[in-house]
């Protein structure tokens, strides 16, 4: 029996914080894409242009492999040359979008939305339901950075400290993602 094994080498950019995965020797940036797997036409616009602008600047898309913002992210990834890893809720890796690079199947549900986070170095969400609240909220007590663009709005009911940041387009929401996370 023969096994073969590919290594998918992603170029950063320097000055990478010392917490993200090595592969191969080379720093991979994973940055999560999530919002609701019903959009509208402007969201899906705005998923498409972060899931390609992420994939230009050698990151690797994370999101929830359905439908939705989820399936926008991951074919503006796909057609951009970059990988798309879906953490899919059902026990089957055959259930997420066609343009997913490696679909995960979960069979864990929503609580998969805990492994979207933690697998992220930042969060982007476009607009989003409850799911994609959840997915915030996670992100945002594992300390890792949220970009909002045309999604929720939070008010903690006293002051903590956070790295939820809003932004206008899709171009200020992936800069934010990997500023956030470079040094």
């Amino acid at each position: 029996m023969e096994f073969s094994f590919r290594a998918f080498i992603v170029w950063a950019e320097p000055g990478i914080k010392d917490s993200l995965i090595i592969a191969g020797g080379m720093i991979m940036i994973y940055i999560a894409v999530v919002g609701g797997s019903k959009c509208s036409a402007e969201e899906s616009r705005l998923a498409y242009e972060v899931g390609a602008a992420i994939a230009r600047r050698g990151g690797t898309v994370v999101c929830g492999g359905g439908s939705g913002v989820m399936e926008a992210a991951s074919r503006g990834a796909k057609e951009a040359g970059g990988m798309v890893f879906g953490i899919l809720p059902g026990e089957s890796s055959h259930e997420g979008n066609s343009h997913l690079t490696a679909a995960i199947a979960t069979g864990i549900g929503e609580a998969r939305n805990a492994i979207v986070a933690r697998t992220a170095d930042a969060v982007i969400a476009v607009g989003g339901e409850y799911g994609t609240l959840s997915e915030i909220a996670l992100a945002l007590k594992m300390n890792k950075p949220v970009v909002g663009l045309k999604s929720w709005h939070l008010t903690p009911p006293y002051s903590i400290e956070t790295s939820m940041f809003v932004a206008a387009t899709s171009a200020e929401a992936v800069e934010r993602a990997f500023s956030s996370i470079t040094g």
